[in-house]
């Protein structure tokens, strides 16, 4: 392997399934080492994980990165958005952590929608409503259920947080993971006192935010890690934000992430407030703005499809007439919390390819309609023939590329780049080191770089199918299941 042109960075990604890191050659953006290990996170009514398997998790994959991981002159963490931490006086986790996908706090979101200003107060506050997913919404679950873990917890972190904290022994976050919380005001970047009082959490408790090419702190002495006492750790950001980072994504470029959860968003110079609750008023790791649209059942809803036909994901048939919705974890675009999957259209002829299709269908359909409303709030730099990057687990299944192609009738760009979270991170911690502005060097990278695959001709029959199922199952997809 050729020599390093330029220092060396470390960016990681701690996702919901397993912690990755690369180490990266800030002149180059070449993966000099990689390693990857993985965590648990429970089933059933919740979705949790504890902390510390992050870290093992952490620890273990900079070990598989081997001897560059300790030549490294700066770190970065990116992390999945929204969990709760919570840890006690002597940092540890009071309890395991409340996951992005635990919808268990629906009731709790409401609620406070209710009690404080209604959907519009809280979109012009915080640019969102909170959903099940917002960690405002989990403090208050938490509250309401464990109120002896919340009198035993002494500071509230998110996932990226608290890996930062072992790393520099300070609490801090940063404007992208913070603007996730639900208890963070776009307006004036800062903690909303207000609502903070309402749900009864003290700010003591919250980490400092770390403005965007700020150092969070340096490597402290007792670390179980490969990197040297003093080595510079960026604030680190939301996985979002990282991906766009990574990509060095500019105003108006629409990205879709095909992950556990399916993500769309575009960067944007302005602040974004919409009431609705679809798009979510995000910042960016830089001090732009990161509108963004999430739905629950992406990959993971499409594999357990397969998996339940005994099919390959790539098993896919056209066939007119079968609609399937893969709600299987609820969702939270549509706002459906509480949903299960639905199949409509089922014919003796009908194959199990058909109902394989029909769930990506059902999938992409969900993310193209978010995708709209996304785009809507910057109008004036889209370019409706800009190429959709597409990214994450599934953007390089032919089956997700062409399902996206045919329903969104965009070019659709693949880049060849992969671990963009990860990537992004290494690029917030190389403008650390070099005072550049963190897209600026992944596009200094080329991180995007990767095919175009052609416009075709957008299948409005089946948007169309898709829209009215939906709609007229709405009374059946807002009923709570009898099982809970």
């Amino acid at each position: 392997m050729p020599a390093a042109e330029g220092p060396l960075v470390v960016g990681v990604d701690t996702s919901t399934q397993s912690t990755k890191a690369l180490v990266v050659d800030v002149a180059t953006g070449r993966v000099v080492a990689s390693g990857q290990a993985p965590h648990t996170v429970t089933s059933g009514a919740g979705r949790e994980s504890d902390p510390r398997q992050w870290w093992d998790a952490l620890c273990e994959a900079l070990r598989q990165c081997g001897e560059p991981a300790h030549e490294a002159a700066a770190v970065s963490i990116g992390g999945q958005q929204h969990g709760l931490v919570t840890l006690d006086a002597q940092g540890e986790p009071v309890r395991p952590a409340l996951l992005w996908n635990d919808v268990r706090s629906a009731p709790q979101g409401r609620r406070l929608i209710e009690e404080l200003g209604g959907a519009k107060f809280w979109a012009e506050r915080t640019g969102s409503v909170p959903a099940a997913s917002f960690t405002v919404t989990k403090w208050a679950w938490l509250a309401e259920h464990e109120p002896e873990a919340v009198r035993a917890t002494k500071a509230v972190r998110l996932p990226h947080d608290y890996l930062t904290e072992r790393l520099t022994g300070e609490g801090t976050t940063d404007r992208g993971d913070a603007s996730g919380t639900g208890w963070w005001a776009s307006g004036t970047e800062a903690y909303d006192e207000e609502i903070l009082a309402h749900v009864g959490l003290d700010p003591a408790l919250l980490p400092r935010v770390v403005r965007p090419g700020e150092v969070a702190g340096t490597v402290r002495d007792s670390h179980d890690l490969p990197f040297s006492k003093g080595t510079l750790v960026a604030c680190g950001t939301g996985d979002n934000a990282a991906a766009a980072l990574g990509l060095g994504v500019r105003p108006g470029t629409p990205v879709m992430s095909l992950g556990t959860s399916g993500t769309v968003y575009a960067v944007s110079r302005h602040r974004p407030a919409d009431p609705s609750g679809t798009v979510a008023g995000f910042a960016d790791a830089r001090g732009d703005w990161l509108p963004l649209a999430c739905t629950l059942n992406c990959t993971l809803a499409v594999d357990r499809v397969a998996n339940l036909l005994g099919l390959d994901r790539e098993a896919v048939e056209p066939g007119p007439g079968v609609t399937l919705l893969p709600f299987l974890d609820g969702e939270r675009t549509p706002n459906l919390p509480r949903s299960s999957g639905l199949l409509h259209g089922l014919r003796h002829d009908t194959t199990g390819g058909q109902l394989l299709q029909a769930a990506y269908d059902g999938a992409v359909h969900s993310l193209l309609g978010a995708l709209d409303l996304v785009l809507g709030e910057d109008d004036e730099d889209t370019d409706p023939s800009a190429p959709l990057l597409l990214i994450g687990g599934g953007a390089r299944g032919t089956a997700w590329q062409q399902t996206v192609r045919r329903l969104s009738g965009r070019p659709v760009q693949v880049p060849e780049a992969r671990e963009l979270v990860a990537l992004g991170a290494a690029a917030q911690a190389a403008g650390l080191l070099t005072g550049e502005d963190p897209a600026a060097v992944a596009r200094r990278w080329d991180t995007a770089a990767g095919p175009v695959l052609e416009a075709v001709e957008r299948d409005e029959e089946t948007l169309a199918r898709i829209a009215g199922v939906l709609s007229d199952a709405a009374p059946l997809l807002e009923r709570t299941p009898d099982t809970e």
